[in-house]
């Protein structure tokens, strides 16, 4: 009987040495859960930034997903998607702010203990962990620059932005400005306000080049923009510099093939995978900087080709 006993008690202390140790490795293996929201996923832009995120995940050894709203129905827009993702409680946020009404969410994360990387867009909410992007103002100053190396003191230009009042095309404008007006540039006119869609831009750029027919260059906040100044340009037969921003691969092959000089370029791939390692370093009890920038590149003929290559290996 006192056999059968220490038999049992045996059967049962090995069973828990085995749940136990169960427990303990899945628990050693599971990884941090990070969530990252985008603005889109629609757009060559921001589906570089998710390559260089997945990259990171891949790299760091965290459990990441990347989001973006899909605007097919308004339960679909970031503020909503938010809502659900804190429902899941992941270990960190990264997002792409599309405005400031998204605050009083992040907030909400913030209060659960859950840190938030800003990623491409920055807020002036007090609560963020950190923010990864480019400084813009220094984005629109060198844009600026390669623009006016290219002109003469006294030549007309004319600057084409989105929202002058958003941070991102603000700072452009404003750094652009900087540059030109410092060697005596003439700004004759400014287009704001205008959508992200070159076909709308290029109606505006014809009534421009109407108005102003001696404009010899323009420096557009995006190269969706610029691409739209550029078909204008080309049905008026004009000879006359563009200078976008963002760096996407249709401005890019045009750089190629000699159409136009240059772009500045942001670093999409780079944004993705340091928000990432950023993540890893506040999970690990690390102190990171509140402000992480990620470069602006210039994209000239010499370096388009490659450039193009290392995008479009990422987009297959």
């Amino acid at each position: 009987m006192l056999r059968s006993r220490f038999l049992l008690l045996y059967i049962i202390l090995t069973l828990l040495t085995i749940i136990i140790v169960a427990n303990v490795d899945r628990l050693l293996e599971e990884k941090p859960k990070v969530v990252v929201v985008l603005k889109d996923l629609d757009t060559e832009y921001w589906n570089i930034v998710k390559a260089g995120a997945q990259k990171g995940f891949r790299n760091f050894g965290l459990e990441g997903k990347v989001v973006a709203p899909s605007y097919e129905a308004e339960e679909d827009n970031q503020e909503n998607l938010l809502k659900n993702i804190l429902k899941e409680n992941p270990d960190l946020l990264i997002v792409s702010p599309l405005n400031s009404e998204i605050v009083p969410i992040l907030d909400k994360f913030y209060e659960n203990n859950i840190p938030v990387l800003l990623l491409d867009t920055d807020d002036p909410w007090e609560n963020k962990t950190a923010y990864i992007g480019t400084n813009n103002i220094e984005l629109g100053r060198i844009g600026g620059m390669l623009l006016a190396s290219q002109l003469q003191p006294g030549n007309e230009v004319a600057l084409i932005s989105g929202d002058i009042n958003h941070p991102i095309s603000g700072d452009r404008i404003k750094g652009a400005k900087i540059s030109l007006e410092a060697v005596g540039v003439n700004i004759v006119t400014k287009a704001v306000d205008l959508p992200n869609y070159s076909g709308h831009v290029k109606e505006v750029m014809e009534e421009i080049l109407e108005e102003h027919p001696n404009i010899k260059g323009v420096f557009a906040d995006t190269d969706i923009k610029a691409l739209g100044v550029y078909e204008a340009i080309e049905e008026f037969n004009l000879n006359v510099l563009v200078i976008g921003a963002d760096g996407i691969n249709k401005m890019i092959e045009l750089i190629e093939e000699g159409h136009l000089s240059g772009t500045v370029a942001q670093n999409p791939y780079d944004m993705g995978y340091i928000s990432v390692e950023m993540a890893k370093k506040v999970l690990s009890g690390e102190t990171v900087e509140r402000n992480i920038d990620t470069g602006v590149d210039i994209i000239i003929k010499g370096n388009a080709t490659q450039r193009l290559a290392f995008q479009r290996e990422l987009l297959r």
